[in-house]
């Protein structure tokens, strides 16, 4: 990732906290639309999940530039949600979720380059997420 696209990250990021129960809410709904078959491992209620998702969110957004950081409470998290059912295959749905939900939410500002960096950057922490949770021992 280059500094301008953290940067574009960041400023999309800055857009979306006001509107981060709606946002959450949004990726929820897509999410189950594009995969029915995960619902079930949500169990609790979905208003505190959507709080979660924004704080784990806001905590890589702020770490982009610190990976030090960032890399080993992924790879936890990652090893946390294959107790949950989480399989390699959807992360590339939470990933389409992720975009449809900024592109909804940000509407005009999710421009081409903010689409290409956060693509580039879920890309890149699912592939470290991905070989943390299923990488043979």
């Amino acid at each position: 990732m280059t500094p301008q696209q953290i940067s574009v990250i960041q400023s999309n990021w800055a857009s979306v906290v006001p509107i981060q129960d709606t946002a959450a809410g949004l990726f929820y709904q897509r999410l189950f639309a594009l995969d029915p078959s995960v619902r079930p491992m949500f169990k609790g209620d979905m208003v505190s999940q959507g709080q979660k998702l924004m704080k784990a969110l806001g905590f890589i957004v702020n770490s982009l530039t610190k990976l030090d950081e960032l890399v080993p409470v992924a790879q936890d998290m990652a090893r946390r949600h294959v107790g949950y059912g989480v399989k390699a295959e959807h992360y590339d749905t939470v990933g389409s979720a992720l975009l449809w939900t900024l592109e909804q939410g940000l509407g005009p500002a999710f421009t081409d380059e903010a689409k290409e960096a956060w693509t580039t950057a879920y890309g890149t922490l699912a592939g470290v997420m991905k070989e943390a949770a299923y990488a043979p021992a």
